[in-house]
């Protein structure tokens, strides 16, 4: 029999911790198919961050670094900055990468450190109990905003994608998704394209992934997904925001 699904090298057999319905482990498994396809894991360095992946050095095969909360982007600079031949990824969370951690990130951006960035939005703090995140839309109850996030008490919600790209070291920004099987193929495009942004020397990369919390949202991972839809990609579109390769 032909074996026509299988899980990627640059992915470990171990079982992961996250609540039944989250996507962290689809966006997983797409970079580690990335990585493969790109023949890059034995010279790969991924970034863990603080958050529900802070485990992300138990799941992938190729070499791992844990940061601090938020200073990802400053670690993955050293990396590449002192060994430029390895293909540096940092995986972040919005509280991670938009709040805590948002002057590493923006200035990493303006100075196109050529490093690859996946950043989950689910739009919640989904490890430390469901508070109101940099990400939070405007209405969404949290822990910490029981009546709903109120714009005149905390602001907007932050569009990392339209935030970054306006930067001039940002070679390659996009939004997806993985509620269906054709957005997570456009995802898995996507993560491809910022990888190879890097490893063609373009500058810095990032892929938003809109994702699901159906624990903190208190639903089910049916309706986490059509809220993804129906809901968040309505305020986050979907796209790509910046490739400056298919400029030239």
């Amino acid at each position: 029999m032909q074996q026509v699904f299988s899980r990627p090298k640059t992915l470990t057999d171990v079982q992961m911790a996250y609540c039944p319905g989250c996507t962290h482990g689809i966006a997983h498994r797409l970079v580690a198919e990335v990585i493969d396809e790109l023949g890059v894991m034995d010279r790969t360095v991924g970034v863990c961050p603080v958050g529900c992946s802070v485990f992300l050095y138990e799941y992938f095969e190729c070499d791992s670094i844990q940061a601090a909360h938020g200073r990802a982007p400053a670690v993955a600079t050293g990396v590449k900055r002192t060994l430029p031949d390895r293909v540096v990824f940092t995986y972040q969370g919005d509280g991670d990468l938009a709040a805590i951690g948002t002057a590493e990130i923006v200035h990493a951006a303006a100075r196109g450190e050529n490093i690859t960035v996946i950043f989950i939005n689910n739009a919640t703090y989904g490890m430390t109990g469901g508070q109101m995140a940099p990400t939070t839309m405007i209405g969404q109850e949290t822990t910490t905003t029981p009546g709903g996030r109120e714009a005149a008490k905390a602001g907007h919600p932050i569009k990392v994608c339209e935030f970054l790209s306006p930067l001039e070291g940002v070679a390659y920004a996009a939004r997806v998704a993985l509620t269906s099987p054709a957005n997570v193929a456009k995802a898995k495009r996507a993560i491809k394209t910022a990888f190879q942004t890097q490893l063609d020397g373009k500058g810095l990369s990032l892929v938003e992934v809109l994702s699901t919390c159906p624990t903190q949202w208190v639903m089910s991972p049916l309706e986490a997904m059509q809220h993804v839809d129906d809901v968040m990609a309505a305020y986050y579109p979907l796209g790509e925001y910046k490739n400056v390769t298919s400029k030239e």
